[in-house]
């Protein structure tokens, strides 16, 4: 048998995305083109859930990652590839308050 170059399996290791109420309130609560970006944000962390220009919160397991003015913070289960969308807000002094 020769290798033609072409992966001998094909592995899925899509992230399932669980996005929380709160969360569903905040974006549902945003202008609606903002709600598609931050749609089209959140469904890339499925593929890649540690993009470039994200940054882990210090003192955490969160992470964020900007959109626009504002931030997404979500946590990250690899072992369970798993995504959990916390809160989606603009920056500001509590925007990483109360988070745990």
């Amino acid at each position: 048998m020769v290798w033609n170059g072409k992966p001998l399996r094909e592995i899925n290791l899509a992230y399932k995305i669980i996005i929380l109420p709160a969360a569903q309130k905040q974006i549902l609560d945003l202008p609606g083109p903002y709600q598609i970006r931050i749609a089209n944000t959140i469904d890339s962390l499925a593929d890649n859930p540690r993009p470039k220009g994200c940054k882990k919160l210090r003192g955490t397991d969160l992470w964020r990652v900007r959109s626009a003015h504002l931030r997404i913070i979500y946590s990250i289960t690899d072992k369970e590839l798993r995504i959990l969308v916390l809160k989606v807000a603009r920056r500001q002094e509590n925007t990483y308050r109360n988070l745990e």
